[in-house]
């Protein structure tokens, strides 16, 4: 019976791995593969077809009149109705081929985006933010690769951009649109040059708009207006943010990819497949903020902290593409004849980098910005541990080195526990011969089996769960370690040594080919590196120096994990595993010095 239990539990181990890979991974690789083929076919496509029809109308002209110090009756924000106002009209299906990112971008007069991080442009037709490269990210370790882009202009495949704009609840007041064409004498947006855009609507109202970036990825609108007409006015600034089609997602349930804000000091995340359900969703809040975020990238609104807002997140359908919307309605702001009023908004736009974040909060007084990064239930451990590591990384000049310093630091913090747990573990491992012999006494009586096991404890004065306590207890910390590796951009394409050229990646080898001798790809749950296969090992070492389980089937179970864990950890990121293993190893030597202090066996 327990050789049959045993093999069927092997079994469906292997039928769990072998379904992941054929339902769920190969599907995956056969859509990447679509997708590469379209995006080759895309740039070698000669003659691109018709430009889809815009619409030229801001759908906040239906909207009821707000009163001058309420927000109960706001307008809407541009593009709540048919989502965004620059989209092709609901109902026309957006083709994945078409003319190049780079010829759309000529088609239109732009300003110049130029910083030591950033690459891109402004469209002057409607003054939208769509075009933005990362100087210093690339798609892969190689630096000729291509770098990676966050937003893209309408007329792309997946459309991505932050348009900025008034509303009125009078729609005779002619307001920019996305059809607007702004007027400007710059070229170039630099850190150290904003650039002033110009329009005037031909009712005494002129509409100026000034941009401005740091050193980083925030962008700084300053939107004014003067009134030169005979009439006082109210107008309402906003901001917004669209996304066309449903990004691909790790799908961890640690790591939160889709729309996410704070508001009122507290965050709130919405998957993909949330608000597609929901529609819409709204929060009303002083100051916050609110956007869109990839596991590593980051664009978000911010508007005057002090300042109470509308904001909502979105979904409609653009044909059959699914079009995501993240936007905030500010005050009501009246402004009488010949004066003017001014309203500044903020736009991140860039790498969620932890350090860059921070300052942030700090010098804009962001509320909770840093919640950006996904540091989970454990951000109070999450956020020192990230610290201590790019301190030892700052110093060392080695992101992988920095890991094995940070575990021997985490281990000397929790020397004492883990001693008291080592010390449990030994003496149980010292009555493994008296705890045999009970066991094949009453073999055929379990419940006089546990009492007479229950007295050996006693009277050997062993607490049987002594072991898992302190080990319970770093718990916590070593899960925030987890996440830290996971979460954190900067151990995205860090190198360690020998083969393991990104940390933020799995080991690249794999003993089905030999470790690259035979000229052969395995299939994914078959790629088991050098490093999974140590981890295994020292998983598996240290299984042997803890006492074996007292149900001989459980014991052989057990005896599969260090293979089971090695095949589920081969995909994970090499620095987790590299933590793994040298996290074992050290706790391997500390719990052989203990039982060798304590004339406990080594070898089983």
């Amino acid at each position: 019976m327990e050789q049959r239990n045993l093999i069927m539990a092997v079994v469906a181990s292997i039928t769990i791995l072998l379904g992941w890979q054929f339902l769920y991974e190969q599907p995956r690789l056969d859509k990447e593969l679509a997708a590469r083929k379209a995006i080759e076919n895309q740039k070698n496509n000669s003659n691109p077809p018709i430009i889809q029809k815009q619409l030229t109308q801001q759908t906040s002209k239906d909207a009821t009149v707000p009163t001058p110090n309420s927000q109960t009756n706001s307008p809407a924000v541009p593009g709540s109705g048919a989502l965004l106002p620059t989209a092709p009209i609901v109902g026309v299906p957006i083709k994945p081929k078409g003319p190049s990112r780079s010829t759309i971008l000529k088609r239109t007069q732009r300003v110049q985006i130029n910083s030591k991080r950033l690459i891109g442009s402004i469209k002057l037709k409607g003054g939208h933010i769509d075009d933005l490269v990362f100087k210093n990210y690339h798609e892969t370790i190689d630096t000729n690769s291509s770098k990676i882009t966050l937003l893209s202009p309408t007329g792309t495949k997946n459309p991505y951009y932050a348009q900025f704009g008034w509303v009125a609840s009078d729609s005779s007041i002619k307001l920019p649109t996305s059809e607007t064409n702004w007027r400007t004498d710059q070229s170039t947006l630099s850190p150290n040059k904003s650039i002033r855009l110009y329009w005037e609507n031909g009712q005494g109202l002129k509409f100026i708009r000034t941009i401005s970036l740091d050193e980083n990825y925030m962008f700084s609108i300053t939107q004014s207006v003067e009134n030169n007409s005979n009439k006082a006015i109210t107008l309402y600034p906003y901001g917004l943010v669209s996304r066309t089609g449903t990004p691909d997602v790790l799908g961890f349930f640690i790591l939160h990819e889709g729309l996410l804000g704070v508001f009122d000091g507290q965050l709130k995340e919405i998957d993909y497949d949330d608000l597609q359900e929901a529609k819409t969703i709204s929060q009303r809040s002083k100051g916050g903020w609110i956007g869109i975020t990839d596991k590593y990238w980051l664009t978000a609104l911010i508007p005057n902290q002090k300042s109470d807002v509308q904001s909502n997140f979105r979904h409609n359908f653009q044909g059959k593409a699914d079009k995501y919307q993240v936007d905030y309605l500010g005050e009501a702001k009246s402004v009488m004849p010949g004066y003017s009023i001014s309203v500044n908004n903020l736009l991140f736009a860039g790498a969620k980098e932890v350090k860059v974040l921070d300052s942030y909060e700090e010098k804009l007084n962001i509320s909770r910005f840093d919640l950006a990064i996904d540091f989970g239930w454990f951000y109070f451990l999450t956020k020192p541990i990230f610290y201590v590591l790019m301190w030892f990384a700052d110093h060392i000049g080695n992101y992988g080195l920095a890991i094995l310093l940070l575990t021997v630091l985490i281990k000397l913090f929790f020397f004492p526990l883990a001693n008291k747990s080592y010390r449990a573990m030994s003496k149980l491992k010292q009555l493994q011969p008296k705890m045999t012999k009970l066991r094949d006494r009453h073999k055929d009586n379990r419940a006089k089996m546990n009492e007479a096991m229950m007295q050996l404890y006693k009277t050997e004065k062993v607490n049987p769960a002594a072991g898992c306590f302190p080990m319970l207890i770093q718990i916590p910390v070593f899960f925030a370690l987890y996440k830290v590796l996971f979460v954190s951009i900067e151990m995205r394409h860090a190198p360690f040594y020998g083969w393991i050229h990104d940390l933020s990646a799995p080991d690249p080898t794999s003993i089905f080919s030999l470790f690259g001798l035979i000229p052969w790809t395995p299939p994914e749950f078959l790629l088991i590196g050098i490093w999974p296969i140590l981890m295994g090992i020292t998983m598996y070492l240290q299984q042997k120096l803890n006492p074996a389980p007292a149900d001989p089937m459980q014991a052989k179970i057990f005896m599969f994990l260090p293979i089971i864990f090695t095949i589920m950890l081969a995909r994970f990121p090499a620095g987790l595993v590299i933590y793994w293993a040298w996290n074992n190893i050290l706790s391997i030597a500390q719990q052989w010095v203990i039982m060798r202090r304590m004339g406990v066996k080594v070898n089983p």
